[in-house]
């Protein structure tokens, strides 16, 4: 579990579109807002171009994003915004090297692709916070922005989430689990089964949200991820948000029914209550770092996960 450094005042951040474009006010929005945090954004010129799908052609998203894995002179690739595309580059970033110097990268949803790519294959540790554009967009309120720059900068180590319920029997049994976590965007995740750089939960806690999808679809993923192997040898599930996917017949969405049968069906323990994903709190979620959860006599549950930085 490689660490990252803190960042500093003019620290350059390098920043990538793997997935959809960013309008033009948007880039400009997450241009200001770095400039705010006295950092230093690269955005090479040329990044968006119109595209019927992703911000560029895959060769060109990929270039961009290799250049900033490569650069010598940054440690942070922050990525603009989600959508679509990132897992298009993985057989590209499959033939590079294993670069010598970690980068952090930073974001949610379509950059789960890689976020599971940087930990499996490299062994990183990542950060699942906002992208770019939101924060551009100040559509983080200042309290979690404020959380953010503390992780980022120094001197907070580590986070912790205190709103998390247990699901079953072997969630309430939990004392004190030490372990780590990976995961992010739930339709992502699914998309990585059957390829090279299938989704791997072995000796983890698994974090899981989305945006969206009906009670039926999440079923369905999550009886995938069973058949395909990957509840065995992990150590539970944290459950994210889960927004939207409201049922047509009640305007009211089935996921708290979902993932009680869930819960019940499986032997590792579940929980519910990670403020992280799509929704409106969008707390920073370090990946691949040491985390321990404990319960207490009384029920609670408190998951304390280290960031990976250091000074």
């Amino acid at each position: 579990m490689a660490s990252w450094s803190f960042l500093q005042d003019q620290d350059i951040i390098d920043v990538v579109a793997t997935g959809y474009p960013s309008k033009p006010h948007e880039v400009e929005g997450a241009r200001d807002f770095l400039l705010k945090w006295k950092l230093t954004p690269r955005m090479p010129k040329g990044l968006i171009k119109p595209h019927f799908l992703h911000a560029n052609e895959d060769q060109a998203r990929f270039a961009f994003l290799k250049a900033a894995i490569e650069s010598s002179d940054s440690r942070v690739i922050w990525c603009l915004r989600g959508g679509y595309g990132s897992n298009r580059l993985l057989p590209m970033l499959a033939k590079m090297k294993k670069p010598k110097v970690k980068k952090l990268l930073i974001g949610i949803s379509d950059i789960t692709s890689l976020h599971t790519f940087f930990i499996q294959e490299w062994g990183w540790s990542t950060l699942h916070a906002p992208l770019l554009d939101r924060l551009g967009r100040n559509l983080v309120a200042p309290k979690y922005e404020k959380e953010l720059h503390q992780i980022l900068f120094g001197p907070q180590k580590s986070i912790e989430f205190k709103k998390l319920k247990p699901l079953n029997e072997a969630a309430r049994k939990v004392q004190i689990l030490k372990s780590r976590i990976v995961g992010g965007n739930l339709t992502v995740l699914q998309s990585s089964l059957g390829t090279p750089w299938q989704f791997s939960a072995k000796g983890a806690l698994i974090f899981i949200e989305d945006l969206g999808e009906r009670g039926y679809r999440i079923d369905r993923m999550l009886e995938q991820f069973r058949q395909a192997g990957i509840f065995e040898k992990c150590d539970g599930i944290l459950l994210g948000d889960f927004i939207g996917g409201e049922e047509p017949s009640t305007g009211k969405n089935n996921f708290d029914l979902v993932f009680k049968r869930w819960a019940k069906d499986l032997k590792i323990p579940v929980y519910k209550g990670l403020e992280a994903g799509h929704a409106v709190v969008q707390r920073p979620v370090p990946l691949n770092t040491h985390c321990v959860l404990e319960v207490d006599k009384n029920g609670k549950v408190s998951l304390k996960i280290e960031t990976g930085g250091q000074a």
